[in-house]
């Protein structure tokens, strides 16, 4: 009987007009496509992007050069070098971050006790040529300078679940 039942059933076109009245369904629902240049999905503050170098608000740059973010990244992706300074500090004389080995992970940002490394929202970057997905410590702290604002907002609102 079951032989004769599927025999029916694909004379009938059924599978067909089923697999139609879902497409049917959908045509009419609304679109769930992201029109991406022109719209964006909302974000995280919590977001881990591009990464970041800050300043005080003195201008003085925040890295003490403790490396605690060099020695904790899993994926060894960042090399500092420091020198002390005529006052006895010490402060990064290289500040490197090799973005292709970098797993954006948060661990230096957590490491880092004076939080000056800082991954920032920033999702939108490229590379042209080779040597450019290594960043130093100058563009790091470009970066910072440019987006300070965001990150001091990101936070002061991540302040309660520090």
């Amino acid at each position: 009987m079951s032989r004769i039942a599927a025999f029916l059933k694909s004379l009938t076109l059924s599978e067909l007009f089923s697999g139609l009245s879902v497409t049917g369904r959908r045509f009419v629902d609304r679109k769930v496509t992201i029109q991406y240049p022109e719209e964006r999905t909302p974000q995280s503050r919590r977001f881990r992007g591009l990464h970041a170098l800050r300043r005080y608000p003195n201008g003085e740059e925040r890295c003490i050069a403790c490396k605690l973010c060099e020695v904790i990244c899993p994926s060894l992706a960042i090399t500092i070098e420091s020198a002390e300074r005529e006052d006895g500090t010490r402060r990064t004389t290289l500040y490197d971050i090799d973005l292709f080995k970098c797993i954006y992970c948060g661990m230096c940002e957590e490491a880092c006790p004076v939080d000056a490394v800082v991954l920032t929202r920033i999702y939108e970057f490229h590379f042209e040529k080779r040597g450019d997905e290594i960043i130093g410590k100058e563009a790091l702290l470009e970066m910072g300078r440019r987006h300070e604002e965001q990150i001091a907002t990101d936070r002061a609102e991540d302040a309660p679940y520090r």
